[in-house]
């Protein structure tokens, strides 16, 4: 006997999604897609927005496995002090305990989809920032708007 059973999707678009900066010195915001919250699973799963020449801190994660997908921009990846540059296409896996950063080293915003599994407290610490607004820019890259969409 088979199930009938379906399970609904959860579905969210930019207007969804909150953006945060974690500390006031930050060149970085992290807008979640999806979290423990909402997503019912350890997972963080957002849109990390860095500044001409913004930065993350360099920080590492005890369980938790972190992926960088570049959507949009340049930028530098260090891990354990190995150092690759980066751009829109590419994606960065980072294993636990690997100390790493990611850096803007372009003319423009750099922007990544960021997932890390397990969440290891990472929503809860975007969370406790500050919330901070999508600009036009923003919401180009989200919505896909920065680029040719023939129909």
């Amino acid at each position: 006997m088979h199930s009938t059973r379906c399970v609904i999707p959860v579905i969210k678009s930019p207007k969804d999604y909150q953006a945060y900066r974690i500390t006031p010195h930050d060149t970085n915001r992290l807008a979640i897609i999806f979290d423990s919250t909402n997503a019912n699973t350890s997972l963080t799963c957002c849109i990390e927005i860095f500044d001409v020449g913004g930065k993350t801190p360099p920080n590492r994660h005890q369980w938790a496995v972190e992926m960088f997908f570049v959507l949009k921009g340049e930028g530098v990846a260090i891990c354990d002090g190995k150092k690759v540059a980066i751009k829109a296409g590419d994606s960065l896996l980072v294993p636990p305990t690997g100390t790493h950063l990611i850096k803007n080293t372009g003319s423009s915003r750099l922007y990544t989809l960021t997932i890390m599994v397990p969440n290891e407290d990472f929503a809860e610490l975007i969370r406790s920032g500050t919330p901070v607004e999508l600009d036009a820019e923003d919401m180009a890259v989200f919505g896909r708007l920065d680029t040719f969409m023939p129909y």
